[in-house]
This record gives C-alpha cells, sequence and structure tokens, in this order.
C-alpha cells in the first residue's frame, strides 16, 4: 500500500482548518486508516473542532472493544460528535463548531467509508472516477433535484452551507459505503476546497496521469490554487496495490 497525505491554506484563507490522518499501520482492530476532516465554526473553533474530532476517534478506535469495524467506527464518530456539540454548547466562543468528515479503511480488499458533511472521497479506475460519498449540503441537494447544473453548483453563493456536520446536533446521521476494490482502484479523500476548484474529470487526469503520488498531490493542490485557490486544500491519496 502507498499514500500520500497533503494540506495546503489555499489563496484567500489566512488559516487552515483542515486536519487529516493517514495510517497504514493498524489502528485498534483496523488494518489502516485514512481520514479528513474540515472545520468550520471561525477560525480557531473550527480548526479545534476538527483536531478535537481527530484525536478522539483515533483514541476511541486504538482502544475499543468492538470486533466489527464498522460499529466501532460509528461509536467513535458518535463519541466525537457529543463532545464537540457538549463543548459547542458550554463556550459561547464555539457555539457554531463543527466540521465536516471522510473515513476510510481498507479491510479484507474492501473498502469501508464513513461520511458527515461535504468532503469526499473518490474511486478512481482506469477508465472513470466515481464520487463514492454523498455531500450533505444544500447546494447538492439542489443538484440532486435537478434546479442547478453540477458546474453552476460549483459558483453557487451557497455551496458552503452543509446540512450535516460532526458537532452541530446531539445525533448524528452517518451515511456508510462498503466497496470491493479491484486491482487497479485508486482512491482519493480531499475536502471541498479542491473540488469547488476542479471538474472531477480534471482530477481523473490527474490521477491516472502516470505520474508518482507526490507529483499528483501536488499538481492537485497548484491547480486548485491556480484556480483561485478559496479554501484550504487537503487531500489523502492512497493506492491499495492490490494483488
Amino acid at each position: 500500500m502507498k499514500f500520500i497525505s497533503v494540506t495546503d491554506p489555499g489563496v484567500t484563507r489566512l488559516k487552515n482548518e483542515d486536519v487529516f490522518f493517514a495510517s497504514k499501520d493498524s489502528i485498534g482492530l483496523l488494518p489502516n486508516l485514512f481520514f479528513v476532516a474540515d472545520g468550520m465554526g471561525g477560525e480557531k473553533a473550527g480548526l479545534y473542532a476538527a483536531q478535537t474530532a481527530a484525536n478522539t476517534i483515533v483514541t476511541d478506535l486504538m482502544g475499543s472493544k468492538e470486533r466489527e469495524p464498522v460499529k466501532a467506527i460509528k461509536a467513535a464518530i458518535e463519541d466525537a460528535n457529543l463532545k464537540l456539540f457538549e463543548e459547542a454548547q458550554a463556550d459561547p466562543e464555539k457555539e457554531s463548531m463543527g466540521t465536516t468528515l471522510v473515513l476510510a479503511c481498507i479491510y479484507d480488499d474492501h473498502l469501508i467509508i464513513a461520511n458527515v458533511g461535504d468532503s469526499r472521497l473518490y474511486v478512481s479506475k482506469n477508465d472513470r472516477i466515481t464520487q463514492i460519498t454523498r455531500d450533505h449540503s444544500y447546494v447538492d441537494e439542489l443538484v440532486r433535484y435537478g434546479k442547478v447544473s453540477e458546474l453552476a453548483a460549483k459558483h453557487h453563493p451557497k455551496r458552503h452551507y452543509i446540512t450535516r456536520a460532526v458537532g452541530a446536533e446531539n445525533k448524528i446521521s452517518i451515511d456508510f459505503f462498503d466497496l470491493e476494490l479491484d486491482q487497479s482502484d485508486i482512491f482519493m479523500l480531499c475536502s471541498d476546497g479542491l473540488t469547488n476548484m476542479l471538474l472531477d474529470e480534471e482530477i481523473q487526469a490527474i490521477l491516472r496521469s502516470g505520474k508518482s503520488l507526490e507529483e499528483m498531490s501536488k499538481e492537485l493542490v497548484d491547480r486548485a490554487n491556480a484556480m483561485g485557490g478559496e479554501d484550504n486544500i487537503t487531500i489523502v491519496i492512497v493506492d491499495p496495490e492490490i494483488k
């Protein structure tokens, strides 16, 4: 297994409120773990929310007694959600904090994915790229109902309005996906600082360019910044190297 993780503040943001975690070594019962969290709630609260969620999830998974991976992941995310929600209720300066989360683990040649918010996971095959996660956002609902096109959605004034976040409410709804990986598959987790700037087809062209993971990640960040770099950009690219 090979992977690369990068984060960049972008062009217009002074602070980076994205957090990532990437390990090909076991985290509790999980043989590997990758995730991206994009904090919200102001410069201090947004980064705090993402870091707190990340630390809670890793700590909970390392100490989990669950023997089923989805149950362990679900419990860890729920714990992070409640911790952030309760702290936001107690501290006015953190009132609106929360974070997106997209998480993945390769388990017996299957990709287990958890998703809250609008950070995404893509699977790239030789002939196509597929967004596996579904954005929990106002604009994504407009796209699904045919009220705006996918291209127009990238420039919609409410494109940053998300409808689910870790820490936003005392209960959380998490989307889970389970995919069987093929030999040529590469997958990528990313924050919306990338996907608001680049089309899926542009991302696929880079992921299938034959370059190294380091070169691909740099080109994705550079291209997003060249297109405006309106938000923090975080990318985790994984080549499972399945035989």
